[in-house]
């Protein structure tokens, strides 16, 4: 992995922090974890629910006056165009999860450039604004693939917010900088949020983690971070976390089951409260647009 170098966050000169809210648009079916269960093939024959729900985020984030960033997988946008539409209609950010949801670890350079390529050029088509940010399935960009970093800005990227700097079986670089950094390539590399406790990175971006936790302690993590860090939180979710009546998988492992269904029933009160308790804002308006930055 190219040597980073810490980028100095105008978020720690301000009197107040404005943290980045971001969705992943994916839908249930499309998950790391039910991959060896669900074949690729037959994605499209099975009940479509990630339009009506990422309509719904968008219905709760206009409630609150909140603008997120939503890194949306192509394979959506091309089935959903309309959706696309409407999140930019809504003054939110645009960004890309790939077009297929494939790990970036699993994928040869030659691969993945042509799945960044084809999300891209389908995004930008489709929406007519330019796509500067992406999001890697699973988090996925790690030690054995540098390269990525490469790729992506060869393909116009400004960012990539895909290194979560902790220990997991499916992702992870524990010893990778906390707070945004640049590639020795120059790309801007946004990690999800972790606390460091006791010389460890403990999780707090969102997620399974924010279902797992109760709300008082992702509430107390986010306020560390602006508090004794002085910097923004990045917090994501997926549109199938608001959803407990999604159609349920069989022959899954306890693991991924208790992952992926926890707490699904709460998640949309928790957010509720998220969206009250802190300041929001779009990654590219948080970390890009130093002028327009919602903290100066």
């Amino acid at each position: 992995m190219s040597q980073p170098t810490t980028v100095d966050d105008p978020n720690k000169q301000s009197g107040y922090i404005t943290n980045a809210m971001s969705v992943d648009v994916e839908d249930y079916f499309q998950v790391a974890a039910f991959e060896n269960n669900i074949k690729r093939e037959d994605w499209d024959s099975l009940p479509v629910r990630v339009e009506h729900n990422t309509q719904r985020i968008l219905s709760l984030f206009a409630e609150y006056n909140i603008k997120a960033t939503f890194f949306t997988l192509g394979w959506v946008a091309e089935r959903y165009p309309g959706l696309v539409k409407e999140i930019v209609a809504q003054g939110h950010e645009l960004a890309s999860h790939g077009y297929g949801h494939q790990r970036a670890t699993t994928q040869t350079p030659e691969v993945f450039k042509e799945d960044i390529c084809k999300a891209k050029q389908l995004l930008e088509d489709i929406s007519g604004v330019e796509v500067k940010g992406y999001r890697a399935p699973s988090y996925s960009i790690d030690h054995s693939n540098p390269w990525a970093h490469d790729e992506l800005l060869a393909a116009g990227h400004s960012y990539s917010s895909s290194v979560y700097p902790v220990k997991h079986d499916l992702y992870g670089i524990p010893d990778a900088p906390r707070f945004p950094y640049r590639c020795e390539n120059g790309l801007l590399e946004i990690p999800i949020t972790t606390v460091k406790i006791r010389n460890k990175n403990i999780p707090f971006g969102g997620g399974g983690y924010f279902r797992f936790f109760p709300y008082w302690l992702s509430k107390w993590g986010i306020n560390r971070v602006n508090q004794q860090d002085k910097a923004p939180a990045i917090f994501y979710f997926h549109p199938w976390e608001i959803d407990p009546g999604q159609p349920r998988q069989e022959g899954i492992s306890f693991k991924s089951r208790f992952r992926h269904y926890l707490n699904l029933e709460t998640m949309e009160k928790r957010l509720r409260s998220l969206v009250q308790d802190f300041k929001w804002h779009t990654m590219e308006s948080v970390f890009l647009h130093h002028s327009t930055n919602p903290n100066q």
